[in-house]
């Protein structure tokens, strides 16, 4: 009796492990499920902190270069402060310029009128050579002055340049060929200026030889031993010849009012 119970505990105790496994091995299934979704979980996670540490220092950097570029803009609205009161400043300085460029163009302008007055009265009372290109050089002149597209600056030195020009014509010798007024016409000859002090004329020929008398306001022929000095004086004046020593007639007013 003894010997046959422990047999019906074993019989009874098999069944009784055989009917666990299929429980042990759903749960480990399940186990083996389970890590694997954390450690899924787990990677996923570790995807998200790394893209949200490249994100954050990305958005480091972008804060960072922000930030030199508000510097950058600071210092540039700066100068641009600057700039603009010194520009401020310069216009200022402009507008007072103008102002007293208005106040001086009404000053000078009657000024500049009066010396080209001047210079026409001068050249009219002159010995009358080039009579043609200083005639056209004053009228220019008049011309100039009331023009509104031409400066007060050039108009200045326009009427200078033709002071210069007329200044000019007192150190200089000159000769050319022009018309000489006679009764009834002109005939061609050769003219001669010594300065402002004499003007003279030749015949082509060389024939005939004269002076410009200004007190007369006419001219006068000239004795015959001028005519070989006047000649060499053209000649050296059209550099043809060197210069020389030359004695040429000369009459002061004086001598001629005493004539």
């Amino acid at each position: 009796m003894s010997s046959f119970i422990p047999r019906l505990l074993a019989v009874a105790v098999l069944p009784c492990c055989l009917g666990s496994a299929p429980l042990m091995a759903a749960s480990l299934d399940a186990a083996l499920t389970e890590s694997e979704r954390l450690s899924a979980e787990a990677a996923a996670s570790q995807q998200r902190i790394e893209q949200l540490d490249d994100a954050t220092r990305q958005m480091l950097n972008e804060y960072r270069s922000a930030l030199q570029q508000t510097q950058a803009l600071k210092a540039y609205n700066k100068q641009l402060v600057e700039l603009t009161a010194a520009q401020r400043k310069e216009l200022e300085g402009f507008q007072r310029q103008l102002d007293g460029i208005e106040r001086t163009q009404e000053a000078v302008t009657p000024q500049m009128g009066r010396m080209v007055e001047v210079l026409g009265e001068f050249i009219a009372a002159d010995l009358p050579f080039l009579p043609e290109e200083r005639a056209d050089r004053l009228a220019g002149l008049q011309d100039l002055l009331p023009r509104a597209d031409v400066s007060l600056a050039e108009k200045y030195r326009r009427i200078l340049e033709a002071y210069q020009i007329e200044s000019d014509y007192g150190r200089t010798l000159e000769a050319w060929r022009g018309e000489l007024p006679v009764e009834g016409g002109a005939r061609s000859v050769e003219f001669l200026r010594l300065g402002r002090v004499m003007l003279y004329y030749q015949t082509l020929d060389a024939h005939e030889s004269g002076w410009w008398n200004p007190q007369t306001r006419s001219w006068q022929v000239l004795d015959g031993d001028a005519r070989r000095p006047i000649t060499q004086a053209i000649a050296v004046a059209r550099q043809q010849q060197a210069p020389a020593y030359l004695e040429l007639p000369v009459k002061t007013l004086a001598e001629e009012a005493a004539q």
